[in-house]
């Protein structure tokens, strides 16, 4: 398997400023790989994208701090996540992906670690196996620890997924929006059923990210933009934002993270919806201890 590279070697500067103390909610570090070898499950192999690269990027982007999600690629060996999130001084927390087997000591390292959540994957193309009931029961083993769930999957399976979805007892946030089909516009059967779900319960967050993989047509995006904004307005304290960096599985439609910034005030136009956005939501969701709102 050979290396691929699927981030912006230079991306612009974005004309857009976010509000002090934004944190970039989504993002991911590979490797280095001769410090932290990728999974043998692995299905990319990227190039070496360490926590110096997304630092720079981040104060390139004008953001303060990082939540790293832990990508497939290392599998469940959360070690390159970690080592980002203690070289960030107290910049960053992270998303783990986890073997249904850990221990609790395990768990509570993580914590000690910066971890704030776990990340269930439903795309088959990333992942061999997804079992609902292990999931369910690491869910309940992280609530005393003050955790949440993330969950990715493609929007096909969010009618099979709903169950599994119902059970989860912690807070709940959705990668991707569950990646609708923005094309189909706000009002479209993908979008319908997401907000069917956001209505469900009031501690369903998601994350109102990656344009680049959701809008078929490229830059500007103008379908994710229409498709998302009513969706920021409608749940303005249920949503996140973040850059994907560095795009895993990019490589054939690498995004310009200066544009990707750019999306920001189109789909949350005025200063308190991107406040809310890029600051209050992710602050008290991974340092409510620092966060008075």
């Amino acid at each position: 398997m050979s290396r691929i590279t699927s981030w912006h070697a230079d991306p612009s500067t974005p004309r857009f400023t976010p509000p002090p103390g934004a944190v970039d909610a989504h993002c991911h570090v590979f490797g280095p790989m001769a410090d932290f070898p990728f999974s043998a499950k692995a299905k990319y192999l990227p190039e070496d994208a360490g926590p110096e690269m997304l630092f720079a990027l981040r104060d390139k982007l004008g953001f303060t701090r990082n939540v790293i999600v832990q990508a497939s690629c290392h599998g469940t060996d959360n070690a390159a996540t970690l080592h980002a999130i203690a070289r960030s001084n107290g910049k960053a927390r992270g998303v783990a992906v986890v073997d249904p087997a850990i221990t609790d000591a395990e768990l509570e390292a993580l914590h000690a670690g910066g971890i704030r959540g776990v990340r269930f994957n439903f795309l088959k193309r990333l992942v061999d196996d997804a079992p609902k009931d292990k999931f369910l029961e690491v869910a309940r083993r992280i609530q005393p620890l003050g955790w949440h769930v993330v969950v990715y999957f493609e929007a096909d399976i969010l009618a099979e997924l709903r169950p599994f979805l119902d059970a989860i007892p912690t807070l709940l946030v959705i990668d991707h929006m569950g990646r609708p089909d923005v094309a189909q516009g706000p009002d479209g059967p993908d979008m319908r059923a997401f907000r069917a779900l956001l209505d469900s319960r009031n501690t369903i967050w998601t994350k109102v990210t990656c344009p680049d993989r959701l809008d078929a047509k490229g830059p500007p995006w103008d379908d994710f933009a229409a498709a998302v904004a009513p969706l920021v307005a409608d749940y303005p304290d249920r949503v996140l934002w973040g850059t994907d960096w560095p795009h895993p599985n990019m490589q054939d439609a690498i995004p310009d993270d200066g544009a990707l910034v750019e999306m920001i005030p189109r789909i949350a136009p005025t200063a308190e919806l991107q406040h809310k956005l890029l600051v209050a939501n992710p602050m008290r969701l991974y340092w409510p201890e620092t966060w008075s709102g």
